[in-house]
Protein backbone atom coordinates (compact mmCIF):
# COMPACT_ATOMS: atom_id res chain seq x y z
CA UNK A 1 0.00 0.00 0.00
CA UNK A 2 1.22 3.48 -0.82
CA UNK A 3 2.40 5.58 2.12
CA UNK A 4 1.88 9.34 2.08
CA UNK A 5 3.17 12.35 3.93
CA UNK A 6 0.80 15.32 3.74
CA UNK A 7 2.25 18.83 3.85
CA UNK A 8 0.76 21.33 6.32
CA UNK A 9 -1.24 22.92 3.50
CA UNK A 10 -3.13 19.72 2.65
CA UNK A 11 -6.74 19.85 3.72
CA UNK A 12 -7.96 17.68 6.60
CA UNK A 13 -10.64 16.03 4.44
CA UNK A 14 -7.96 14.61 2.12
CA UNK A 15 -5.98 13.17 5.04
CA UNK A 16 -9.09 11.72 6.70
CA UNK A 17 -10.44 10.16 3.49
CA UNK A 18 -7.09 8.61 2.57
CA UNK A 19 -6.84 7.09 6.05
CA UNK A 20 -10.41 5.76 5.78
CA UNK A 21 -9.42 4.14 2.49
CA UNK A 22 -6.62 2.30 4.32
CA UNK A 23 -3.65 4.44 3.33
CA UNK A 24 -0.86 5.17 5.81
CA UNK A 25 -0.78 8.98 6.01
CA UNK A 26 1.53 11.11 8.15
CA UNK A 27 0.25 14.69 8.32
CA UNK A 28 2.90 17.31 9.08
CA UNK A 29 0.22 19.47 10.74
CA UNK A 30 -0.12 16.72 13.38
CA UNK A 31 3.58 16.04 13.85
CA UNK A 32 5.62 19.25 13.42
CA UNK A 33 3.94 22.06 11.55
CA UNK A 34 7.14 24.13 11.64
CA UNK A 35 9.25 21.73 9.56
CA UNK A 36 10.99 23.36 6.62
CA UNK A 37 10.27 22.03 3.13
CA UNK A 38 13.73 20.43 2.90
CA UNK A 39 13.12 18.56 6.18
CA UNK A 40 9.69 17.39 4.98
CA UNK A 41 11.24 16.06 1.78
CA UNK A 42 13.99 14.31 3.76
CA UNK A 43 11.44 12.69 6.10
CA UNK A 44 9.37 11.55 3.11
CA UNK A 45 12.46 9.94 1.57
CA UNK A 46 13.58 8.22 4.76
CA UNK A 47 10.08 6.79 5.29
CA UNK A 48 9.53 6.13 1.55
CA UNK A 49 6.38 8.25 1.49
CA UNK A 50 4.78 10.15 -1.36
CA UNK A 51 4.52 13.85 -0.56
CA UNK A 52 1.11 15.47 -1.01
CA UNK A 53 1.30 19.25 -1.28
CA UNK A 54 -0.24 22.44 -2.63
CA UNK A 55 3.23 24.09 -2.57
CA UNK A 56 4.99 24.30 -5.93
CA UNK A 57 8.27 25.13 -4.15
CA UNK A 58 8.89 21.38 -3.90
CA UNK A 59 9.39 21.36 -7.67
CA UNK A 60 12.22 23.84 -7.15
CA UNK A 61 13.80 21.56 -4.55
CA UNK A 62 13.77 18.42 -6.69
CA UNK A 63 14.51 19.92 -10.11
CA UNK A 64 16.76 22.92 -9.48
CA UNK A 65 18.41 21.89 -6.22
CA UNK A 66 18.45 18.20 -7.22
CA UNK A 67 17.15 16.91 -3.87
CA UNK A 68 15.97 13.31 -3.84
CA UNK A 69 12.30 12.41 -3.60
CA UNK A 70 10.28 9.20 -3.36
CA UNK A 71 7.54 11.00 -5.25
CA UNK A 72 5.47 14.17 -5.08
CA UNK A 73 1.83 14.87 -5.85
CA UNK A 74 1.20 18.58 -6.33
CA UNK A 75 -2.36 19.88 -6.44
CA UNK A 76 -2.93 22.85 -8.77
CA UNK A 77 -6.70 23.20 -8.41
CA UNK A 78 -7.63 26.88 -8.72
CA UNK A 79 -10.69 26.92 -6.50
CA UNK A 80 -8.83 24.89 -3.83
CA UNK A 81 -11.94 22.77 -3.20
CA UNK A 82 -10.91 19.88 -0.94
CA UNK A 83 -13.68 17.59 -2.19
CA UNK A 84 -12.64 18.15 -5.79
CA UNK A 85 -8.99 17.55 -4.89
CA UNK A 86 -9.75 14.31 -3.07
CA UNK A 87 -11.94 13.09 -5.93
CA UNK A 88 -9.17 13.80 -8.46
CA UNK A 89 -6.60 12.05 -6.25
CA UNK A 90 -8.84 9.04 -5.64
CA UNK A 91 -9.49 8.62 -9.37
CA UNK A 92 -5.78 8.94 -10.11
CA UNK A 93 -4.84 6.34 -7.50
CA UNK A 94 -7.43 3.87 -8.81
CA UNK A 95 -5.83 3.86 -12.24
CA UNK A 96 -2.19 4.80 -11.67
CA UNK A 97 -0.81 3.25 -8.49
CA UNK A 98 2.28 2.09 -10.35
CA UNK A 99 3.04 5.71 -11.37
CA UNK A 100 3.12 7.19 -7.89
CA UNK A 101 6.68 6.44 -6.81
CA UNK A 102 9.65 8.34 -8.31
CA UNK A 103 7.47 10.79 -10.21
CA UNK A 104 6.43 14.41 -9.82
CA UNK A 105 2.70 14.37 -10.41
CA UNK A 106 0.72 17.55 -10.99
CA UNK A 107 -3.02 17.18 -10.56
CA UNK A 108 -5.25 19.86 -12.05
CA UNK A 109 -8.97 19.80 -12.65
CA UNK A 110 -8.50 19.09 -16.36
CA UNK A 111 -5.39 16.92 -16.55
CA UNK A 112 -2.68 15.06 -14.71
CA UNK A 113 0.98 15.41 -15.63
CA UNK A 114 3.45 12.72 -14.62
CA UNK A 115 7.09 13.76 -14.78
CA UNK A 116 9.88 11.30 -13.97
CA UNK A 117 12.12 12.36 -11.09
Amino acid sequence: MIKFIADVNIEKLIVVELRKAGYDVTWILETDKYLEDVQILLQANIEKRILLTNDKDFGELVYRQKLLSSGIILFRVKEQDEKVKYSLLKDFLLNNKESVYHNFIVITKNKIRIIKL
